[in-house]
């Protein structure tokens, strides 16, 4: 497995080792050993989850102040803009957001701590997102910054396409008013 850091410390992509011939793939997508081994972290995983968006739909930004869950993501179907915006106001990227492609055609995943909200944009016709968490998800704890924030100014490759946003990501907050840790 391939680790590649980001400008934010924790936040990694994972590329895994594929093996592929005219039949098809194999790659495993989660190992304990090889993931400690790679970034150092001993976690247990204690929820996965599964969501299918349709091309052009936004979700995010979304993390839990208590019970605050790291994430491990990927795309199974389609592409996604996938994006990590941290919110540890000890960190010296207290702010700061990254974001990478994450697709079925590069099966790389991204490490999002704990201490971050994360949200994703949907590049492909539809696409099936996975998750896995470290704590369980806890809707009396979740928050929700607004996906474009003018303060973080994240740069969602729209390309004049009007986001599909939910209700409770249209009620997000302002980054200025939200609760970090």
């Amino acid at each position: 497995m391939k680790v590649i850091p980001t400008a934010i410390a924790g936040v990694v992509i994972l590329e895994p080792r594929v093996f592929g011939d005219a039949r098809g793939f194999f790659f495993e997508s989660f190992n304990q050993k090889a993931f400690q081994q790679a970034t150092g972290l001993n976690l247990d995983f204690v929820q996965d989850n599964h969501s299918r968006s349709a091309k052009g739909v936004l979700r995010g930004l979304h993390y839990q102040i208590e019970q605050a869950q790291g994430k491990l993501v990927r795309v199974v179907r389609g592409a996604v803009f996938d994006v990590a915006v941290d919110l540890r106001k000890s960190s010296a990227t207290f702010g700061k957001w990254v974001g990478a492609e994450l697709s079925e055609d590069n099966k790389r995943q991204m490490w999002v701590p704990p201490g971050l909200a994360h949200g994703f944009l949907t590049l492909s016709e539809s696409a099936d997102f996975l998750y896995k968490t470290t704590d369980y998800y806890a809707p009396q704890h979740e928050c929700c910054i607004a996906w474009d924030d003018p303060t973080l100014a994240i740069d969602w490759p729209l390309e004049g396409i009007q986001p599909l946003v939910s209700a409770k990501d249209q009620a997000g907050v302002a980054f200025a008013s939200a609760r970090a840790f």
